[in-house]
Protein backbone atom coordinates (compact mmCIF):
# COMPACT_ATOMS: atom_id res chain seq x y z
CA UNK A 1 0.00 0.00 0.00
CA UNK A 2 1.31 3.46 -0.95
CA UNK A 3 1.05 5.91 1.93
CA UNK A 4 -1.32 8.81 1.28
CA UNK A 5 1.19 11.66 1.75
CA UNK A 6 3.27 10.23 -1.11
CA UNK A 7 0.17 10.01 -3.33
CA UNK A 8 -0.60 13.61 -2.41
CA UNK A 9 2.69 14.84 -3.89
CA UNK A 10 1.24 14.27 -7.37
CA UNK A 11 -2.02 15.97 -6.43
CA UNK A 12 -0.26 19.06 -5.02
CA UNK A 13 1.89 19.31 -8.15
CA UNK A 14 -1.17 19.18 -10.40
CA UNK A 15 -3.04 21.73 -8.26
CA UNK A 16 -0.08 24.12 -8.47
CA UNK A 17 0.11 24.11 -12.26
CA UNK A 18 2.68 21.42 -13.01
CA UNK A 19 2.01 19.87 -16.41
CA UNK A 20 5.00 17.66 -17.22
CA UNK A 21 6.68 14.86 -15.27
CA UNK A 22 9.77 12.91 -16.38
CA UNK A 23 10.36 9.57 -14.66
CA UNK A 24 13.27 7.16 -14.77
CA UNK A 25 12.60 3.50 -13.94
CA UNK A 26 13.42 2.11 -10.50
CA UNK A 27 11.97 0.13 -7.63
CA UNK A 28 12.56 2.44 -4.66
CA UNK A 29 10.75 5.24 -6.52
CA UNK A 30 7.76 3.02 -7.40
CA UNK A 31 5.31 4.79 -5.04
CA UNK A 32 6.14 8.13 -6.67
CA UNK A 33 6.04 6.66 -10.17
CA UNK A 34 2.62 5.10 -9.64
CA UNK A 35 1.17 8.25 -8.08
CA UNK A 36 2.28 10.45 -10.96
CA UNK A 37 1.46 7.90 -13.68
CA UNK A 38 -2.12 7.51 -12.41
CA UNK A 39 -2.85 11.20 -12.01
CA UNK A 40 -5.30 12.29 -14.74
CA UNK A 41 -4.06 15.87 -15.05
CA UNK A 42 -0.34 15.25 -15.59
CA UNK A 43 1.63 14.34 -18.73
CA UNK A 44 4.12 11.68 -17.67
CA UNK A 45 7.02 10.35 -19.72
CA UNK A 46 9.70 7.76 -18.93
CA UNK A 47 13.35 8.29 -19.90
CA UNK A 48 15.73 5.58 -18.73
CA UNK A 49 18.97 7.60 -18.67
CA UNK A 50 18.68 9.97 -15.72
CA UNK A 51 21.15 12.50 -17.14
CA UNK A 52 19.18 12.72 -20.39
CA UNK A 53 15.89 12.73 -18.45
CA UNK A 54 16.96 15.75 -16.42
CA UNK A 55 18.00 17.76 -19.48
CA UNK A 56 14.77 16.84 -21.26
CA UNK A 57 12.90 18.17 -18.20
CA UNK A 58 15.06 21.31 -18.39
CA UNK A 59 14.04 21.83 -22.03
CA UNK A 60 10.37 21.45 -21.10
CA UNK A 61 10.64 24.01 -18.30
CA UNK A 62 12.54 26.43 -20.55
CA UNK A 63 9.73 26.32 -23.09
CA UNK A 64 6.70 26.32 -20.79
CA UNK A 65 8.07 28.53 -18.00
CA UNK A 66 6.52 26.09 -15.50
CA UNK A 67 8.30 23.61 -13.20
CA UNK A 68 8.91 20.17 -14.64
CA UNK A 69 8.98 17.33 -12.09
CA UNK A 70 11.80 14.76 -12.14
CA UNK A 71 11.53 11.41 -10.34
CA UNK A 72 14.32 8.86 -9.91
CA UNK A 73 15.24 5.93 -7.69
CA UNK A 74 17.88 5.94 -4.96
CA UNK A 75 21.66 5.83 -5.32
CA UNK A 76 23.69 7.15 -8.22
CA UNK A 77 20.53 7.87 -10.21
CA UNK A 78 20.25 11.09 -8.21
CA UNK A 79 23.85 12.04 -9.04
CA UNK A 80 23.11 11.69 -12.74
CA UNK A 81 20.66 14.58 -12.41
CA UNK A 82 23.47 16.88 -11.23
CA UNK A 83 24.61 18.38 -14.58
CA UNK A 84 21.09 19.46 -15.51
CA UNK A 85 20.39 20.68 -11.97
CA UNK A 86 23.48 22.91 -12.16
CA UNK A 87 22.45 24.20 -15.59
CA UNK A 88 18.94 24.93 -14.30
CA UNK A 89 20.38 26.76 -11.29
CA UNK A 90 22.60 29.11 -13.30
CA UNK A 91 20.10 29.53 -16.14
CA UNK A 92 17.27 30.11 -13.62
CA UNK A 93 14.91 27.38 -14.81
CA UNK A 94 12.30 25.85 -12.44
CA UNK A 95 12.59 22.11 -11.73
CA UNK A 96 11.22 19.97 -8.89
CA UNK A 97 13.62 17.08 -8.32
CA UNK A 98 12.21 14.12 -6.36
CA UNK A 99 14.76 11.47 -5.39
CA UNK A 100 13.62 8.26 -3.71
CA UNK A 101 15.87 7.16 -0.83
CA UNK A 102 16.39 4.53 1.83
CA UNK A 103 15.05 5.34 5.32
CA UNK A 104 17.64 7.29 7.35
CA UNK A 105 18.64 4.39 9.59
CA UNK A 106 19.93 2.46 6.55
CA UNK A 107 22.28 5.13 5.25
CA UNK A 108 25.97 4.08 5.49
CA UNK A 109 24.99 0.51 6.41
CA UNK A 110 26.21 -1.11 3.16
CA UNK A 111 22.65 -1.56 1.96
CA UNK A 112 22.33 -1.74 -1.81
CA UNK A 113 21.84 1.32 -3.99
CA UNK A 114 22.35 3.66 -1.04
CA UNK A 115 24.37 6.86 -0.97
CA UNK A 116 24.16 10.11 1.03
CA UNK A 117 21.34 11.92 -0.75
CA UNK A 118 20.41 14.72 1.62
CA UNK A 119 21.69 18.03 0.17
CA UNK A 120 23.22 16.01 -2.67
CA UNK A 121 23.28 19.00 -5.05
CA UNK A 122 25.14 21.25 -2.64
CA UNK A 123 25.05 24.90 -3.61
CA UNK A 124 23.69 24.21 -7.10
CA UNK A 125 20.10 24.06 -5.87
CA UNK A 126 17.81 26.78 -4.57
CA UNK A 127 16.58 24.69 -1.65
CA UNK A 128 16.70 21.08 -0.45
CA UNK A 129 14.00 19.38 1.63
CA UNK A 130 13.67 15.96 3.28
CA UNK A 131 10.30 14.25 3.19
CA UNK A 132 9.19 12.49 6.41
CA UNK A 133 10.02 8.79 6.58
CA UNK A 134 7.26 8.01 9.08
CA UNK A 135 3.73 9.29 9.57
CA UNK A 136 2.75 8.02 13.01
CA UNK A 137 2.01 11.56 14.16
CA UNK A 138 -0.59 13.59 12.19
CA UNK A 139 1.78 16.56 12.02
CA UNK A 140 3.98 14.55 9.64
CA UNK A 141 1.26 14.57 6.97
CA UNK A 142 0.79 18.33 7.43
CA UNK A 143 4.56 18.81 7.16
CA UNK A 144 4.87 16.68 4.02
CA UNK A 145 2.17 18.62 2.17
CA UNK A 146 3.63 21.90 3.35
CA UNK A 147 7.12 21.26 1.99
CA UNK A 148 5.80 20.23 -1.45
CA UNK A 149 4.00 23.58 -1.73
CA UNK A 150 7.04 25.41 -0.39
CA UNK A 151 9.32 23.66 -2.89
CA UNK A 152 7.14 24.55 -5.87
CA UNK A 153 6.76 28.14 -4.67
CA UNK A 154 10.52 28.40 -4.32
CA UNK A 155 11.12 26.91 -7.79
CA UNK A 156 9.22 29.74 -9.51
CA UNK A 157 10.14 32.62 -7.16
CA UNK A 158 12.58 34.99 -8.85
CA UNK A 159 15.20 33.97 -9.73
CA UNK A 160 13.58 30.66 -10.67
CA UNK A 161 15.57 27.47 -10.31
CA UNK A 162 15.70 23.84 -9.24
CA UNK A 163 14.53 22.58 -5.83
CA UNK A 164 15.05 19.11 -4.38
CA UNK A 165 12.93 16.89 -2.15
CA UNK A 166 14.60 13.70 -0.94
CA UNK A 167 11.90 11.11 -0.22
CA UNK A 168 12.81 8.19 2.09
CA UNK A 169 10.51 5.26 1.37
CA UNK A 170 9.90 1.98 3.19
CA UNK A 171 8.61 -1.24 1.71
CA UNK A 172 6.10 -2.23 0.45
CA UNK A 173 6.52 -0.01 -2.59
CA UNK A 174 3.60 -1.30 -4.66
CA UNK A 175 -0.16 -1.36 -4.12
CA UNK A 176 -1.84 -4.76 -4.02
CA UNK A 177 -3.17 -6.05 -7.37
CA UNK A 178 -6.38 -4.21 -8.22
CA UNK A 179 -5.90 -1.69 -5.41
CA UNK A 180 -6.87 1.85 -6.35
CA UNK A 181 -5.06 4.92 -5.13
CA UNK A 182 -7.12 7.98 -4.28
CA UNK A 183 -5.92 11.54 -4.72
CA UNK A 184 -6.86 13.60 -1.67
CA UNK A 185 -8.90 16.57 -2.91
CA UNK A 186 -8.66 18.18 0.53
CA UNK A 187 -4.87 18.13 0.57
CA UNK A 188 -3.22 21.29 1.86
CA UNK A 189 -1.94 23.59 -0.91
CA UNK A 190 -0.15 26.89 -0.24
CA UNK A 191 -0.45 29.49 -3.00
CA UNK A 192 1.92 32.40 -3.42
CA UNK A 193 1.03 35.57 -5.28
CA UNK A 194 3.40 36.50 -8.08
CA UNK A 195 5.68 39.46 -7.42
CA UNK A 196 5.86 42.17 -10.09
CA UNK A 197 9.03 44.01 -8.98
CA UNK A 198 7.95 47.40 -10.31
CA UNK A 199 9.84 50.58 -9.49
CA UNK A 200 8.29 52.92 -6.94
CA UNK A 201 7.58 56.44 -8.14
CA UNK A 202 10.26 57.86 -5.83
CA UNK A 203 12.81 55.50 -7.42
CA UNK A 204 11.67 56.50 -10.91
CA UNK A 205 12.21 60.20 -10.18
CA UNK A 206 15.63 59.58 -8.63
CA UNK A 207 16.86 57.40 -11.50
CA UNK A 208 15.50 59.82 -14.11
CA UNK A 209 17.61 62.55 -12.50
CA UNK A 210 20.71 60.36 -12.26
CA UNK A 211 20.58 59.14 -15.85
CA UNK A 212 20.63 62.74 -17.11
CA UNK A 213 24.37 62.87 -16.32
CA UNK A 214 25.19 60.34 -19.03
CA UNK A 215 25.21 61.04 -22.74
CA UNK A 216 26.76 57.83 -24.09
CA UNK A 217 24.37 55.07 -23.01
CA UNK A 218 24.96 51.45 -23.99
CA UNK A 219 22.43 48.72 -23.19
CA UNK A 220 23.76 45.13 -23.20
CA UNK A 221 21.22 42.31 -23.11
CA UNK A 222 22.31 39.01 -21.57
CA UNK A 223 20.77 35.61 -22.18
CA UNK A 224 17.01 35.69 -21.80
CA UNK A 225 13.87 34.07 -23.18
CA UNK A 226 11.94 35.78 -25.92
CA UNK A 227 9.64 38.35 -24.29
CA UNK A 228 7.47 40.46 -26.60
CA UNK A 229 6.55 42.98 -23.88
CA UNK A 230 10.19 43.49 -22.92
CA UNK A 231 11.15 44.02 -26.57
CA UNK A 232 8.45 46.67 -26.87
CA UNK A 233 9.76 48.41 -23.74
CA UNK A 234 13.33 48.28 -25.05
CA UNK A 235 12.29 49.77 -28.37
CA UNK A 236 10.48 52.61 -26.61
CA UNK A 237 13.58 53.31 -24.49
CA UNK A 238 15.88 53.32 -27.52
CA UNK A 239 13.58 55.61 -29.49
CA UNK A 240 13.22 57.99 -26.54
CA UNK A 241 16.89 58.16 -25.55
CA UNK A 242 18.87 57.21 -28.65
CA UNK A 243 20.73 54.63 -26.57
CA UNK A 244 22.58 51.78 -28.24
CA UNK A 245 21.35 48.20 -27.70
CA UNK A 246 23.75 45.25 -28.08
CA UNK A 247 22.63 41.63 -27.79
CA UNK A 248 24.11 38.18 -28.41
CA UNK A 249 21.97 35.70 -30.31
CA UNK A 250 20.91 34.09 -27.00
CA UNK A 251 19.50 37.40 -25.71
CA UNK A 252 16.54 37.11 -28.14
CA UNK A 253 16.61 40.82 -28.99
CA UNK A 254 17.29 40.14 -32.68
CA UNK A 255 13.66 41.01 -33.47
CA UNK A 256 14.51 44.69 -32.89
CA UNK A 257 15.94 46.26 -36.07
CA UNK A 258 17.93 48.73 -33.95
CA UNK A 259 19.83 46.01 -32.07
CA UNK A 260 23.56 45.73 -32.69
CA UNK A 261 24.20 42.03 -33.44
CA UNK A 262 27.65 41.91 -35.10
CA UNK A 263 29.74 43.05 -32.14
CA UNK A 264 31.85 39.88 -32.35
CA UNK A 265 33.12 41.08 -35.72
CA UNK A 266 34.00 44.71 -35.16
CA UNK A 267 35.02 44.71 -31.47
CA UNK A 268 37.96 42.44 -32.32
CA UNK A 269 39.44 45.25 -34.41
CA UNK A 270 42.94 46.45 -33.39
CA UNK A 271 41.96 50.05 -34.27
CA UNK A 272 42.14 51.79 -30.87
CA UNK A 273 40.86 55.11 -32.21
CA UNK A 274 37.74 53.46 -33.57
CA UNK A 275 37.17 51.45 -30.40
CA UNK A 276 37.51 54.56 -28.23
CA UNK A 277 34.59 56.16 -30.10
CA UNK A 278 32.39 53.29 -28.90
CA UNK A 279 33.19 53.68 -25.18
CA UNK A 280 30.02 54.32 -23.13
CA UNK A 281 29.81 56.48 -20.04
CA UNK A 282 26.75 54.52 -18.76
CA UNK A 283 26.40 50.78 -19.27
CA UNK A 284 22.93 49.31 -18.64
CA UNK A 285 22.71 45.51 -18.45
CA UNK A 286 20.03 42.90 -17.81
CA UNK A 287 19.68 39.17 -18.32
CA UNK A 288 22.23 36.45 -17.74
CA UNK A 289 25.39 35.35 -19.55
CA UNK A 290 27.16 36.88 -22.55
CA UNK A 291 28.70 34.73 -25.31
CA UNK A 292 30.81 37.35 -27.04
CA UNK A 293 34.35 37.29 -25.70
CA UNK A 294 35.10 40.36 -27.81
CA UNK A 295 32.34 42.31 -26.05
CA UNK A 296 33.46 41.21 -22.58
CA UNK A 297 37.10 42.08 -23.23
CA UNK A 298 36.14 45.39 -24.81
CA UNK A 299 34.04 46.58 -21.87
CA UNK A 300 36.68 45.46 -19.37
CA UNK A 301 39.25 47.59 -21.20
CA UNK A 302 37.04 50.54 -22.20
CA UNK A 303 35.18 50.76 -18.91
CA UNK A 304 32.10 52.98 -18.52
CA UNK A 305 31.92 55.65 -15.83
CA UNK A 306 28.96 53.78 -14.36
CA UNK A 307 27.42 50.33 -14.82
CA UNK A 308 23.82 49.74 -13.70
CA UNK A 309 22.49 46.19 -13.71
CA UNK A 310 18.71 45.70 -13.68
CA UNK A 311 17.52 42.52 -11.93
CA UNK A 312 14.57 41.93 -9.59
CA UNK A 313 16.36 39.68 -7.07
CA UNK A 314 19.25 37.26 -6.59
CA UNK A 315 23.03 37.46 -6.90
CA UNK A 316 24.47 39.84 -9.50
CA UNK A 317 27.73 39.17 -11.35
CA UNK A 318 30.29 41.92 -12.04
CA UNK A 319 31.11 40.50 -15.50
CA UNK A 320 32.74 43.67 -16.85
CA UNK A 321 34.49 44.67 -13.60
CA UNK A 322 32.63 47.98 -13.71
CA UNK A 323 29.43 47.43 -11.68
CA UNK A 324 28.35 50.50 -9.68
CA UNK A 325 24.60 50.08 -9.10
CA UNK A 326 22.06 47.24 -8.84
CA UNK A 327 18.48 48.23 -9.63
CA UNK A 328 15.90 45.84 -8.18
CA UNK A 329 13.05 45.76 -10.66
CA UNK A 330 12.11 43.99 -13.86
CA UNK A 331 13.90 45.20 -17.00
CA UNK A 332 10.50 46.01 -18.48
CA UNK A 333 9.63 48.29 -15.55
CA UNK A 334 12.99 50.05 -15.85
CA UNK A 335 12.91 50.69 -19.60
CA UNK A 336 9.29 51.91 -19.53
CA UNK A 337 9.78 54.35 -16.66
CA UNK A 338 13.32 55.74 -16.84
CA UNK A 339 13.83 57.48 -20.21
CA UNK A 340 12.69 60.89 -19.01
CA UNK A 341 14.32 63.55 -21.20
CA UNK A 342 17.80 62.04 -21.42
CA UNK A 343 19.40 61.85 -24.86
CA UNK A 344 22.40 59.87 -26.07
CA UNK A 345 25.00 61.70 -28.17
CA UNK A 346 24.26 61.20 -31.85
CA UNK A 347 27.95 60.68 -32.61
CA UNK A 348 28.20 57.82 -30.09
CA UNK A 349 25.09 56.03 -31.39
CA UNK A 350 26.18 56.72 -34.95
CA UNK A 351 29.58 55.11 -34.37
CA UNK A 352 27.97 51.90 -33.13
CA UNK A 353 25.40 51.88 -35.93
CA UNK A 354 28.05 52.50 -38.57
CA UNK A 355 30.34 49.71 -37.32
CA UNK A 356 27.42 47.29 -37.06
CA UNK A 357 26.40 48.08 -40.65
CA UNK A 358 29.97 47.62 -41.90
CA UNK A 359 30.23 44.30 -40.09
CA UNK A 360 26.91 43.15 -41.53
CA UNK A 361 27.99 44.03 -45.08
CA UNK A 362 31.28 42.24 -44.58
CA UNK A 363 29.70 39.07 -43.12
CA UNK A 364 26.99 38.96 -45.77
CA UNK A 365 29.60 39.09 -48.51
CA UNK A 366 32.06 36.79 -46.74
CA UNK A 367 29.60 34.02 -45.90
CA UNK A 368 28.16 34.19 -49.43
CA UNK A 369 31.48 32.98 -50.81
CA UNK A 370 31.75 29.34 -51.89
CA UNK A 371 34.26 28.37 -49.24
CA UNK A 372 33.13 25.13 -47.61
CA UNK A 373 33.71 25.66 -43.90
CA UNK A 374 31.60 25.48 -40.76
CA UNK A 375 31.12 29.26 -40.60
CA UNK A 376 29.76 29.37 -44.16
CA UNK A 377 27.57 26.34 -43.50
CA UNK A 378 26.07 27.84 -40.33
CA UNK A 379 25.25 31.07 -42.18
CA UNK A 380 23.22 29.13 -44.74
CA UNK A 381 21.45 27.01 -42.12
CA UNK A 382 20.44 30.01 -40.00
CA UNK A 383 19.13 31.84 -43.06
CA UNK A 384 16.80 28.91 -43.83
CA UNK A 385 15.32 28.44 -40.34
CA UNK A 386 11.51 28.18 -40.47
CA UNK A 387 9.42 31.03 -39.14
CA UNK A 388 7.79 30.56 -35.71
CA UNK A 389 10.43 28.01 -34.74
CA UNK A 390 12.95 27.35 -31.97
CA UNK A 391 16.73 27.23 -32.28
CA UNK A 392 18.82 25.35 -29.72
CA UNK A 393 22.55 26.01 -29.84
CA UNK A 394 24.93 23.40 -28.46
CA UNK A 395 28.06 24.56 -26.72
CA UNK A 396 31.59 24.67 -28.11
CA UNK A 397 31.78 26.18 -31.64
CA UNK A 398 28.10 25.84 -32.61
CA UNK A 399 26.90 28.66 -30.38
CA UNK A 400 29.92 30.82 -31.31
CA UNK A 401 29.39 30.44 -35.06
CA UNK A 402 25.72 31.31 -34.65
CA UNK A 403 26.58 34.39 -32.61
CA UNK A 404 28.94 35.61 -35.32
CA UNK A 405 26.39 35.07 -38.10
CA UNK A 406 23.36 36.34 -36.08
CA UNK A 407 19.65 36.29 -36.85
CA UNK A 408 17.76 39.01 -38.70
CA UNK A 409 14.81 41.09 -37.39
CA UNK A 410 12.47 39.37 -39.86
CA UNK A 411 13.21 35.91 -38.41
CA UNK A 412 10.60 34.80 -35.86
CA UNK A 413 12.92 32.35 -34.11
CA UNK A 414 13.25 31.82 -30.35
CA UNK A 415 16.80 30.96 -29.27
CA UNK A 416 17.91 28.68 -26.44
CA UNK A 417 21.31 27.46 -25.27
CA UNK A 418 22.66 25.79 -22.14
CA UNK A 419 24.85 28.75 -21.21
CA UNK A 420 24.30 28.46 -17.48
CA UNK A 421 27.24 26.07 -17.20
CA UNK A 422 28.13 26.00 -20.93
CA UNK A 423 28.73 22.24 -21.02
CA UNK A 424 28.29 20.02 -24.07
CA UNK A 425 26.38 17.45 -22.01
CA UNK A 426 22.62 17.59 -22.44
CA UNK A 427 22.38 19.76 -25.56
CA UNK A 428 20.38 17.17 -27.52
CA UNK A 429 18.19 16.26 -24.54
CA UNK A 430 17.34 19.90 -23.83
CA UNK A 431 16.30 20.40 -27.45
CA UNK A 432 14.14 17.26 -27.26
CA UNK A 433 12.38 18.64 -24.16
CA UNK A 434 11.72 21.90 -25.98
CA UNK A 435 10.34 20.09 -29.05
CA UNK A 436 8.04 17.97 -26.86
CA UNK A 437 6.42 21.09 -25.41
CA UNK A 438 6.41 23.40 -28.44
CA UNK A 439 4.28 23.26 -31.60
CA UNK A 440 6.92 24.81 -33.86
CA UNK A 441 9.93 23.14 -35.44
CA UNK A 442 12.83 22.93 -32.99
CA UNK A 443 16.27 22.94 -34.59
CA UNK A 444 19.38 21.86 -32.71
CA UNK A 445 22.69 23.13 -34.11
CA UNK A 446 25.37 20.90 -32.61
CA UNK A 447 28.87 19.52 -33.07
CA UNK A 448 29.86 15.88 -33.25
CA UNK A 449 31.27 15.55 -29.71
CA UNK A 450 28.22 17.18 -28.12
CA UNK A 451 25.89 15.05 -30.25
CA UNK A 452 27.49 11.66 -29.63
CA UNK A 453 28.00 12.50 -25.95
CA UNK A 454 24.23 12.88 -25.54
CA UNK A 455 22.72 10.27 -27.87
CA UNK A 456 20.63 8.94 -24.99
CA UNK A 457 18.55 12.09 -25.31
CA UNK A 458 16.92 10.24 -28.23
CA UNK A 459 16.58 6.92 -26.38
CA UNK A 460 12.93 6.91 -25.32
CA UNK A 461 9.47 6.45 -26.80
CA UNK A 462 8.56 10.10 -27.35
CA UNK A 463 10.72 11.31 -30.25
CA UNK A 464 8.99 14.54 -31.37
CA UNK A 465 8.32 14.86 -35.12
CA UNK A 466 9.16 18.59 -35.00
CA UNK A 467 12.80 17.94 -33.98
CA UNK A 468 15.55 18.78 -36.49
CA UNK A 469 19.23 18.18 -35.68
CA UNK A 470 21.91 19.92 -37.74
CA UNK A 471 25.14 18.11 -36.92
CA UNK A 472 28.52 19.66 -37.75
CA UNK A 473 30.78 16.60 -37.90
CA UNK A 474 34.47 17.33 -38.29
CA UNK A 475 35.36 14.08 -36.46
CA UNK A 476 37.02 16.01 -33.62
CA UNK A 477 36.60 18.62 -30.91
CA UNK A 478 37.36 21.31 -33.46
CA UNK A 479 37.32 24.23 -31.02
CA UNK A 480 40.70 23.18 -29.62
CA UNK A 481 42.31 23.74 -33.02
CA UNK A 482 41.06 27.34 -32.86
CA UNK A 483 42.42 28.14 -29.38
CA UNK A 484 45.98 29.47 -29.12
CA UNK A 485 46.89 27.26 -26.16
CA UNK A 486 45.99 23.72 -27.30
CA UNK A 487 46.60 24.26 -31.02
CA UNK A 488 50.29 24.88 -30.34
CA UNK A 489 50.77 21.64 -28.39
CA UNK A 490 51.94 18.26 -29.79
CA UNK A 491 49.14 16.64 -27.75
CA UNK A 492 46.45 18.50 -29.74
CA UNK A 493 45.08 15.65 -31.86
CA UNK A 494 45.04 12.71 -29.43
CA UNK A 495 44.29 14.47 -26.14
CA UNK A 496 42.37 17.67 -26.89
CA UNK A 497 40.57 17.11 -30.19
CA UNK A 498 39.90 13.45 -29.32
CA UNK A 499 39.33 12.42 -32.92
CA UNK A 500 36.47 10.02 -33.62
CA UNK A 501 35.29 8.29 -36.78
CA UNK A 502 31.56 8.08 -36.06
CA UNK A 503 28.73 9.35 -38.20
CA UNK A 504 25.06 9.73 -37.28
CA UNK A 505 23.68 7.30 -39.83
CA UNK A 506 23.35 4.47 -37.33
CA UNK A 507 21.81 6.79 -34.75
CA UNK A 508 19.20 7.91 -37.26
CA UNK A 509 18.35 4.29 -38.08
CA UNK A 510 18.21 3.33 -34.39
CA UNK A 511 15.62 6.01 -33.67
CA UNK A 512 13.79 5.97 -37.02
CA UNK A 513 14.83 9.50 -38.00
CA UNK A 514 15.25 10.88 -41.50
CA UNK A 515 18.92 11.21 -42.40
CA UNK A 516 20.73 13.53 -44.82
CA UNK A 517 24.51 13.51 -45.33
CA UNK A 518 26.13 16.65 -46.76
CA UNK A 519 29.68 17.11 -48.09
CA UNK A 520 29.42 20.39 -50.02
CA UNK A 521 27.54 23.68 -50.13
CA UNK A 522 25.62 22.46 -53.17
CA UNK A 523 24.41 19.38 -51.31
CA UNK A 524 23.48 21.55 -48.33
CA UNK A 525 21.37 23.92 -50.43
CA UNK A 526 19.57 20.96 -51.94
CA UNK A 527 18.93 19.26 -48.60
CA UNK A 528 17.69 22.18 -46.50
CA UNK A 529 14.16 22.70 -47.96
CA UNK A 530 13.17 19.04 -47.56
CA UNK A 531 14.86 18.84 -44.14
CA UNK A 532 12.89 21.80 -42.76
CA UNK A 533 9.58 20.86 -44.38
CA UNK A 534 6.88 20.72 -41.66
CA UNK A 535 5.79 17.19 -42.62
CA UNK A 536 9.33 15.78 -42.91
CA UNK A 537 9.38 14.41 -39.36
CA UNK A 538 12.31 14.16 -36.98
CA UNK A 539 15.58 14.23 -38.85
CA UNK A 540 19.36 14.59 -38.74
CA UNK A 541 21.23 16.71 -41.27
CA UNK A 542 24.89 15.69 -40.91
CA UNK A 543 27.36 18.13 -42.46
CA UNK A 544 30.85 16.67 -42.84
CA UNK A 545 33.84 19.01 -42.77
CA UNK A 546 37.55 18.75 -42.02
CA UNK A 547 38.86 20.01 -38.68
CA UNK A 548 42.15 21.36 -40.08
CA UNK A 549 40.39 23.04 -42.99
CA UNK A 550 37.91 24.64 -40.58
CA UNK A 551 40.76 25.98 -38.47
CA UNK A 552 42.43 27.49 -41.52
CA UNK A 553 39.13 28.96 -42.73
CA UNK A 554 38.38 30.48 -39.33
CA UNK A 555 41.86 32.00 -39.11
CA UNK A 556 41.30 33.50 -42.56
CA UNK A 557 37.94 34.88 -41.40
CA UNK A 558 39.49 36.52 -38.33
CA UNK A 559 42.17 38.18 -40.43
CA UNK A 560 39.67 39.28 -43.06
CA UNK A 561 37.26 40.80 -40.53
CA UNK A 562 40.08 42.66 -38.77
CA UNK A 563 41.24 44.08 -42.09
CA UNK A 564 37.69 45.06 -43.06
CA UNK A 565 36.88 46.72 -39.73
CA UNK A 566 40.17 48.64 -39.61
CA UNK A 567 39.76 50.42 -42.96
Amino acid sequence: MIIQPVVNIAEICARKGVQNVVLSPGSRCAPLTIAFARHPDLTVRTVSDERAAAFIALGMALTTGKPTVLVCTSGTAALNYAPAVAEAYFQQVPLLVLTADRPPEWIDQLDGQTIRQQNIYGRHIKQSYTFPADFAHPDAAWFSARIVSEALNEAVAFPAGPVHINVPLREPFYPAPGENIVFDKEVKVIAEEEQHFDLAQTQVLKLQQQIQKYKRILVVAGQDKYNAQLLQSLQQFIEATGAVLVGDIISNVHALPEAVRYQDAFLSSPDDDMLAQLQPDLLLTFGKSIISKSLKLYLRKYKPLAHWHVQPAGAVADTFQALTKIIRCTPQSFFVNIPGSTKTEAAFAGAWTSMNARAKDFLTAYTSETTYSELHVVARVLAQLPQQSNLHLANSMSVRYANIVALQPTQAVHVYANRGTSGIDGSTSTAVGCALTSPGITTLLTGDLAFFYDRNGLWHNYLPPNLRIVLLNNHAGGIFRLLDGPKQQPELAPYFETKQALNAGNTARDFDMAYHAVHSLEELEQALPAFFAPAAGAGILEIFTDSEANAAAFAAYKQAVQDAMSK
